[in-house]
């Protein structure tokens, strides 16, 4: 098995039974984003305690690639701090819109996501739910 149907694996994975694809009612802070050119919709759901992420999830619906990035997301910025999340997240968006962007070498899953970087029509789809967190977590009207 290639390291590309691996990836492919882990993206169908997520998109099937995604990681935290639910309302929650708690929630600190929330965003909406839509990608028109796709049809992607998603709700990202923050709550924050103590200045750190306690919990992330998502509704919303979309292509595969939004809700496996979206699933990935989730998991990814759970527990760490505020200034953390807000880092990795900026990082991750960089990362797959700039191909001469160093990759490092502790992506684990999101490693999967990277073969976006060459089809760029798709990079929305893949950082809809990142660019809605950051949304969500700088809004005023939270």
């Amino acid at each position: 098995m290639s390291l590309q149907d691996i990836y492919q694996e882990i993206l169908l994975a997520h998109n099937e039974n995604p990681n935290h694809f639910e309302f929650m009612l708690d929630a600190t802070h929330q965003a909406y984003g839509n990608n028109p050119l796709c049809g992607d919709e998603v709700t990202v759901f923050v709550k924050i305690e103590n200045d750190v992420v306690k919990a992330v999830s998502f509704m919303g619906e979309g292509c595969a690639i939004c809700k496996a990035s979206s699933s990935l997301m989730t998991s990814t910025l759970c527990e760490l701090s505020l200034p953390k999340a807000i880092d990795k997240t900026q990082q991750f968006i960089q990362l797959l819109s700039d191909t001469s962007t160093q990759i490092p070498d502790d992506l684990g899953e999101l490693e999967a996501l990277l073969g976006v970087r060459k089809f760029p029509a798709r990079l929305k789809c893949a950082t809809l739910a990142w660019h809605a967190f950051l949304k969500a977590i700088t809004d005023e009207h939270r």
